[in-house]
């Protein structure tokens, strides 16, 4: 799905719409993207309606393992939120029109803070497996931008400043939440590719050399969408391998699902702290 033009984007978002509000009347102010592996914060979540994806109009579907597809209305925090049990990539052939559309249905339905998760690789030495990263910036190695194409002037402005990606109150909060309940949390900068192979020993130390802490295959997209659309963001990382080029051995799937299993507790922690203090 390609927008070929303004009006096009705005009936396809608007039939979403009308099909979502058919069945709830949560208005969430805030939508959090759970990614690979860290779908258990739903079990969190106090849901009143649960909408497929393959139900709404214009919605993609998830196609990746660990990625329920689901719409979860409720409330989380204190907080009324709209969560995504599962996300898309470019890797399954998505568009970023189509990636980014359900953010921008949600923030049409009152939305105006976006919480995304992702599973990545560590980068940094100091960084471990299960640890969590707070995503201070991000570098977009995708090779293609959610912006691409006709610019709706109600949502956003043609040319977006994206001086800070990521609210510096929002990380702060979450930064206070972690320190108060005794877990390690880093800051750094998330570098996104397209995947869906994981990276080669050269390229880990090319993107560790270009300022990357962590590497991911996902949330700048969104992220980049949100920003364009007025949004805060808040952007966490679960580490599910370590990728030293010197040290690098062979990843399996189970693996990375393994290591966001052992670290997605104290990510939900994280978020949830945050909620509450907002």
């Amino acid at each position: 799905m390609t927008y070929e033009t303004v009006a096009d984007f705005r009936n396809k978002r608007a039939e979403a719409l009308s099909f979502i509000q058919a069945k709830t009347t949560l208005k969430p102010e805030y939508v959090i993207i759970l990614g690979t592996g860290l779908g258990r914060l739903a079990d969190q979540i106090n849901v009143e309606t649960s909408i497929s994806y393959a139900d709404i109009p214009h919605f993609p579907t998830s196609t990746v393992e660990s990625h329920e597809g689901r719409l979860l209305f409720g409330e989380l925090g204190g907080k009324k939120v709209v969560a995504m049990q599962g996300r898309f990539h470019f890797y399954e052939g998505y568009t970023m029109q189509q990636i980014v559309f359900p953010l921008r249905v949600l923030q049409a339905n009152g939305a105006h803070t976006l919480m995304v998760s992702n599973a990545c690789g560590g980068m940094n030495p100091n960084f471990r497996r299960g640890d969590i990263m707070c995503i201070t910036d991000h570098i977009n190695l995708l090779g293609v931008n959610p912006l691409i194409g006709p610019n709706d002037n109600d949502l956003g402005p043609r040319f977006p400043d994206m001086s800070e990606p990521y609210t510096q109150s929002l990380v702060d909060v979450a930064e206070r939440v972690a320190l108060d309940n005794g877990i390690k949390m880093h800051q750094g900068v998330y570098v996104a590719v397209t995947g869906p192979n994981l990276e080669t020993r050269a390229e880990y130390r090319f993107l560790r050399q270009i300022g990357g802490d962590v590497v991911g295959m996902s949330t700048v997209p969104e992220v980049i969408a949100a920003v364009h659309m007025g949004m805060k963001t808040l952007g966490i990382s679960v580490i599910t391998d370590e990728c030293f080029p010197d040290a690098l051995e062979p990843v399996e799937m189970k693996h990375i699902l393994e290591a966001a299993d052992l670290a997605e507790p104290k990510m939900t922690q994280v978020m949830i702290g945050t909620l509450e203090r907002l």
